[in-house]
């Protein structure tokens, strides 16, 4: 599968189309297959054991649906989980996990913030992706 969308459109996919909703507090790109972040929004950095647990969730559903995830400190219990997105919710607000052919977008949001708003903008760009790895 061949990418169409180039490493360098990343950045700005994630500034336009996430964070600058105002609904989506931080976010990030990672590469399934290579397991690394190629995008992320500024002061968002994964590790690579918490990259491999997102990778594992999306293998892992019923678990994931059952134990929920762990992410920066906060408990997120799962409100979805299939094999194209994972949302988790915790008081302070929550994680939105978009899968795509080659992408796992992982964004948040904070209790200011719109869920719904987070999860649809997600949603799209998810959508935009996965057209472009056809």
């Amino acid at each position: 599968m061949k990418p169409c969308v180039k490493m360098n459109q990343l950045p700005n996919l994630i500034n336009e189309c996430l964070i600058n909703t105002k609904h989506v507090e931080n976010a990030a790109i990672i590469n399934f297959k290579l397991a690394t972040v190629v995008a992320a929004s500024s002061r968002f950095n994964m590790q690579m054991p918490q990259i491999q647990k997102f990778i594992e969730a999306f293998k892992r559903t019923p678990h994931t649906r059952q134990e929920g995830l762990y992410f920066q400190d906060r408990n997120y219990t799962c409100v979805r989980a299939d094999k194209h997105s994972i949302y988790g919710k915790c008081k302070e607000g929550g994680l939105i996990l978009v899968k795509t052919g080659m992408y796992i977008l992982v964004a948040t949001y904070n209790e200011d913030m719109y869920p719904s708003v987070c999860v649809e903008a997600v949603e799209k760009l998810g959508q935009y992706l996965r057209e472009k790895d056809k």
